[in-house]
């Protein structure tokens, strides 16, 4: 199989599950967090390449430390959660730099941990992707409704007597395992803009969650393809591409929208006709 093919393949589900899992994040406001955690798993793997093993590994235990201690961090009532994520974004981006810069000569291109390389991805960054996807679904279906009742109604969601922390904890892992995988295909910084970008865009149209759901997975990997193939045309980085495709459809369907109300705000009511006096 060609590297364009398993290009396309990686674009499908990357796209599909950063749509999906972007609906979390759009839902539970999340966005900033997940724009941290996109910047700090990049010292994670630095560190793996610089101790020899797979730099998705190295990823995905830093961003599990990460999670652990942004909500350590969260929970301390005079800083927050927008602080927290705010100091990791920048300490973890710093590490990684340090890391590098203390290492020289790795035998990899770490400017690739950045932005991506989507058109070198290899078999087994694919089925970590599907594997991921997978996991997405089956902890969408079987705890939707938990994710949603806490994300908009935290109160009456613990008056009810459920625990906070396990729709927490699920969403965190889920945002931080898209990161990961998402890693090879756009990169820790412009990951952000996939996970977000079409769950926003689908937001604005979709009449509900439900409907959101499905189709925030689907512009998803629409744009992921998108972004490959023009890339691939074009001769320039996979990894822009498919993010700068993410912004502008939701410009797009932003102004679409805001169109669409003026017009219908525009349109002037039907008058009844006036009864001639008899």
């Amino acid at each position: 199989m060609g590297f364009l093919s398993l290009a396309l393949i990686e674009a499908v589900l990357v796209g599909a599950l950063s749509g999906l899992v972007g609906v979390l994040v759009v839902v539970r406001r999340r966005a900033f967090f997940a724009t941290a955690l996109t910047h700090s798993t990049f010292p994670g793997a630095v560190a793996a390449v610089v101790l020899g093993v797979a730099p998705a590994l190295g990823a995905a235990v830093f961003s599990l430390a990460l999670v652990g201690v942004m909500t350590a961090l969260a929970s301390i009532r005079r800083l927050g959660g927008q602080v927290a994520s705010g100091l990791v974004l920048t300490s973890g981006f710093a590490l990684g730099a340090l890391l590098q810069a203390l290492n020289p000569n790795l035998p990899i291109q770490i400017e690739s941990f950045l932005v991506g390389s989507i058109l070198t991805v290899n078999p087994a960054d694919i089925w970590l992707t599907a594997a991921m996807l997978a996991i997405a679904v089956i902890v969408i279906a079987a705890f939707g409704k938990e994710l949603l009742f806490s994300s908009f109604d935290g109160a009456a969601y613990r008056a009810a007597g459920y625990r906070m922390w396990l729709p927490e904890l699920l969403s965190l892992v889920l945002i931080a395992g898209t990161v990961v995988v998402a890693m090879p295909a756009v990169g820790s910084i412009l990951a952000i803009a996939l996970i977000v970008g079409p769950a926003a865009s689908a937001r604005l149209w979709a009449p509900s969650i439900a409907s959101m759901t499905v189709a925030a997975p689907l512009i998803g990997a629409a744009t992921a393809v998108a972004g490959v193939l023009a890339s691939t045309a074009l001769g320039i980085s996979a990894g822009g591409t498919i993010s700068l495709i993410a912004a502008i459809v939701f410009v797009i369907t932003l102004g679409a929208r805001e169109l669409g109300a003026r017009t219908r705000l525009g349109t002037p009511r039907r008058t009844q006709p006036a009864r001639s006096a008899a």
